[in-house]
């Protein structure tokens, strides 16, 4: 389960997707499987929480990894390639970006 906190030491990635309605809940079921099968398994994963839009147009995923190392080397995978070109099908866009906490209310 995803902690956030100001002073911690790990990696944080949100990945934004823009998807056609209709086609929302097919890539949630994409990246749980996902995450069911690959990704919750690699070295350094911490936790992972997916976010969708009342449109469903977005999904937003907010994951944490031990470090940025760790992160970069399961999406460099073989089998994470593979799923990204079955995920970006879904897509109009998606972008994975890391974040430093900079504060928490």
């Amino acid at each position: 389960m995803p902690t956030i906190a100001r002073d911690a030491t790990h990696q944080t990635v949100i990945t934004t997707f823009e998807v056609m309605p209709g086609t929302c809940h097919d890539l949630v079921d994409l990246l749980r499987a996902a995450y069911d099968e690959f990704i919750s398994r690699q070295p350094g994963f911490l936790g992972a929480a997916l976010h969708v839009n009342d449109a469903q147009t977005r999904v937003a995923n907010y994951s944490q990894w031990r470090d940025r190392e760790d992160f970069l080397a399961m999406l460099r995978s073989m089998e994470m390639r593979r799923r990204n070109r079955e995920i970006s099908a879904l897509c109009k866009s998606f972008e994975p970006v890391m974040y430093d906490v900079a504060e928490v209310f």
